[in-house]
């Protein structure tokens, strides 16, 4: 496949993509196409390479030195392999988020707009009335405005639950303006009622953004996304709407999986 063809309704393609750690192939030959605008959902048993794949769509497995990958993946149309892409534009364009909420040891201010500085054309600077409208925008935007806006210049590792700080590193994302959401098991660490919190969250950021979403929870799934990816053992089974794949799965491994069999 010319990995040039993309079509523009395409967000992240991968082209036989591989990957060993070391001596151990964790992906093979994985192809994927998920679409602008969507929520897709991936799932399957741990290990399975859910979180490789997201991980290698951000290339940030590049940091391990043991790590060697073949093939191609396309974000927005451009092999983020090719030798010309910045790591820095890359990471603007494509946001992550973890499973264990991160804020910045720094208050909640600065976690917000701390993106958008870096990513600023050198020598520009923003006023501090600009600045705000940010950061207001971005905390109203993921619902916690009202929570803390009086407690702007706190830490954010303070005072915040695990919900409001797993909102608060999404909305860290949002002033650099990223056009691919990567979410690893998002809600993991969440009770029921902040889970529904964020998924209602990223329902609502669907659309505006093209959200891939790892997650064991297979409610969860079913939920949340439109279309879902079941891998396993480094392998892409089965790749369908959300509906159809629940439903109707075509796969024997994907209906064993869904029903508990295993994984």
């Amino acid at each position: 496949m010319n990995i040039q063809e993309n079509q523009p309704d395409i967000a992240i393609r991968t082209v036989s993509l591989n990957l060993w750690y070391g001596q151990f192939q964790a992906l093979f030959d994985v192809n994927l196409e998920i679409k602008q605008g969507i929520i897709t959902s991936m799932i399957g048993p741990s290990g399975c390479g859910k979180s490789t794949v997201l991980r290698s769509v951000d290339r940030i497995n590049e940091r391990l030195g043991y790590v060697r990958i073949t093939g191609a993946i396309n974000v927005l149309d451009k092999n983020i392999y090719d030798v010309d892409v910045d790591l820095a534009q890359l990471r603007k364009q494509v946001g992550m988020v973890f499973q264990r909420p991160n804020p910045l040891p720094i208050s909640i201010y600065d976690n917000v707009i701390f993106g958008h500085r870096i990513h600023r054309p050198p020598g520009s600077k923003l006023h501090r009335d600009e600045e705000d409208g940010i950061v207001e925008a971005a905390l109203r935007r993921v619902l916690l405005w009202d929570k803390v806006k009086d407690k702007l210049q706190r830490k954010a590792t303070l005072d915040l639950s695990l919900e409001e700080r797993q909102k608060l590193c999404i909305a860290r994302l949002l002033p650099v303006k990223p056009a691919v959401l990567l979410m690893d098991e998002p809600c993991s660490a969440l009770d029921p009622k902040g889970t529904a919190a964020v998924e209602d969250l990223i329902w609502e950021l669907r659309g505006e953004y093209s959200i891939l979403l790892v997650t064991h929870n297979m409610a969860q799934a079913r939920r949340t996304s439109d279309e879902c990816v079941f891998m396993l053992m480094g392998r892409v089974m089965e790749h369908s709407k959300t509906d159809d794949m629940f439903v109707t799965p075509t796969r024997r491994e994907t209906a064993d999986y869904i029903e508990g069999r295993y994984g």
